[in-house]
């Protein structure tokens, strides 16, 4: 064995003797600090913090963070099992007013972060929906939802038109199926979805669906059933290809008065559908556990009002 290289331990020994390590360390355990807040907890200058964090860095202590001009800190989640025990064997022994006094002006440091937060939250509540839309999208608030879908399913996307529902689908799921019956739609759609390897694009209506029996774990029917004829062919099609368990979503207009005006001006069949009505419908294409909710009006939208229905192909 070598004697001349120092063992791991040994030196991270030498890096926690020094006193203001172990103070920053003590601080950082408890959560992220930019340098001037640990100035400010240490009552330090900064060049002497930075050159201790640097320390606690190479020797991987801590993890920084770049943000801006600032640099925020905290302790690496990555330590071996022998630095994590040191690092509890030493902690056990800091004791004295100094780390007392360290967490405690911490703590105001935390309460003034929050306190700048909470402004900006009362300057801008009025304003705050802009700003989400204008930062992250319209659909902020639905995304999430996408995570309960099971990795395994492969979703039927019954009237996919442009593939927009199949593109937001294609990340959480095993496979998605779209289906329309316009090929020039479909044309957007493969423009739209190229590079997405798990979405097939098949033609055919939603009345005699392109697919096998029990194929799909999920048939969605978004903003479609008002353009078919009859749509209870098209429930019956759906609780066809669904696998026992699967959940039928379908998302519709509720009933309204422009039933000419979007005849004329969008090909519409049906003018909406009345909640209980198609309920009533799902249950005899043989769907168990039907539910339906109106959805929340967007501000911005010119439309008719929306409501959701699910239902559940039973297992026997």
């Amino acid at each position: 064995m070598n004697t001349t290289t120092p063992l791991p331990i040994f030196h991270h020994l030498a890096t926690l003797r020094d006193e203001t390590r172990t103070r920053l360390l003590a601080l950082l355990e408890s959560g992220e600090f930019t340098v001037s807040e640990l100035c400010s907890a240490l009552q330090a200058p900064q060049p002497t913090v930075s050159r201790h964090l640097k320390t606690l860095a190479d020797d991987g202590w801590v993890v920084p963070r770049a943000e801006g001009r600032n640099r925020h800190y905290r302790l690496s989640s990555t330590l071996d099992p022998a630095s994590r025990e040191l690092w509890q064997i030493v902690r056990q022994g800091l004791d004295g007013q100094v780390y007392d006094d360290d967490a405690e002006r911490a703590r105001q440091v935390l309460l003034e972060r929050r306190r700048r937060s909470a402004e900006f939250f009362a300057g801008s509540a009025d304003r705050w929906d802009y700003l989400r839309r204008d930062l992250f999208g319209d659909r902020a608030d639905l995304l999430p939802f996408f995570g309960l879908v099971d990795p395994a399913w492969t979703v039927g996307d019954l009237g996919t038109g442009t593939g927009g529902l199949a593109a937001v689908l294609s990340p959480f799921v095993s496979g998605v199926i779209a289906v329309d019956r316009s090929n020039a739609m479909l044309e957007e759609a493969t423009r739209r979805l190229r590079g997405m390897g798990n979405v097939e694009l098949r033609l055919g209506e939603l009345e005699a669906l392109p697919l096998s029996d029990e194929e799909i774990d999920l048939a969605v029917m978004s903003l479609v059933l008002h353009y078919t004829v009859d749509p209870r062919d098209a429930l019956g099609e759906a609780w066809r290809v669904l696998k026992p368990g699967g959940t039928l979503l379908v998302v519709e207009l509720r009933a309204h008065d422009r039933g000419p005006e979007y005849a004329q001006a969008m090909g519409h069949v049906w003018p909406g559908f009345e909640q209980a009505e198609l309920g009533a419908w799902m249950q005899g294409a043989g769907f168990d556990a039907v539910h339906s909710a109106p959805l929340p009006p967007d501000p911005e939208a010119r439309g008719p009002l929306l409501f959701v229905a699910r239902g559940t192909r039973p297992r026997s």
